[in-house]
């Protein structure tokens, strides 16, 4: 299902058109990477009456279910009719900023989980043993350790934004998440893929582009948009900033 701009939430008519009675699996990302969207609860509600009127599982990414900005966050498990169809997975990476880690876990029905255990035995038999302990620590914290992270990281997300903005950017606020998603096109990046292959030698900044998460033939929704990661120290960002709106487009660029 493409999300597309303006808000990059799922067209509720064409998800249920894609869905039928051959879909066994409706994988969702919610809080969402690349965009930054959070869905709404007309969204939620509808992955999930899909699913039960074609008997599908609901395998849900939820791993900035903590970094949040607008709303609390509410897990697609916890709408009615949800819970018995629905795989949570979720990691420790994005909320304590240990990405390189890579603990993460999975919650649902009994049954289901079985399953997962039963395809991870071979793919992986532990990871990162050593930071598991870690991981369990961070999750015993309060809740005003987790508010704090979004309050953090939503104070990130502006310090980028402005100065996105600055540089000749059009941004798309996110809601959540790590990333911001900005329109190139002013600045000469109606092509992202080419835009983003230069700007590290010509700002020493480095983006992705938005074409890089879709196959071909939706290229061109997103040709001028590019991701930027405000997962940074604060002063990273006023930096890169500066570098954006020091940009000297060549013409054509």
């Amino acid at each position: 299902m493409p999300l597309r701009r303006p808000d990059f939430q799922p067209d509720l008519n064409a998800l249920a058109d894609a869905v039928t009675d051959r879909t066994r699996i409706i994988l969702v990302n919610d809080p969402h990477n690349p965009t930054g969207v959070v869905f709404s609860p007309e969204a939620r509600a509808e992955i999930v009456r899909l699913a039960a009127l074609h008997d599908a599982v609901i395998v849900t990414d939820e791993v900035y279910e903590h970094l949040t900005f607008a709303e609390p966050h509410v897990p697609i498990a916890t709408i009615p009719g949800a819970a018995e169809r629905t795989l949570t997975i979720s990691s420790g990476g994005k909320t304590f900023n240990t990405t390189g880690w890579k603990i993460g876990w999975v919650h649902g029905p009994a049954e289901l989980i079985t399953a997962v255990l039963t395809v991870k035995q071979y793919l992986t038999y532990v990871n990162g043993s050593a930071f598991q302990p870690a991981i369990a620590v961070g999750l015993r914290l309060g809740d005003e350790y987790f508010a704090e992270a979004a309050q953090t990281l939503a104070r990130k997300h502006e310090v980028l934004g402005e100065g996105l903005r600055a540089a000749g950017f059009e941004v798309v606020p996110p809601r959540g998440g790590y990333f911001t998603v900005a329109d190139a096109s002013a600045v000469g990046g109606s092509d992202a893929a080419a835009f983003c292959r230069t700007l590290p030698e010509r700002a020493g900044v480095a983006a992705i582009p938005l074409t890089a998460f879709v196959g071909a033939p939706r290229q061109a929704e997103y040709a001028g948009l590019v991701r930027f990661a405000a997962c940074k120290r604060v002063e990273v960002l006023e930096d890169a900033a500066e570098r954006l709106a020091g940009l000297r487009v060549a013409p054509g660029r």
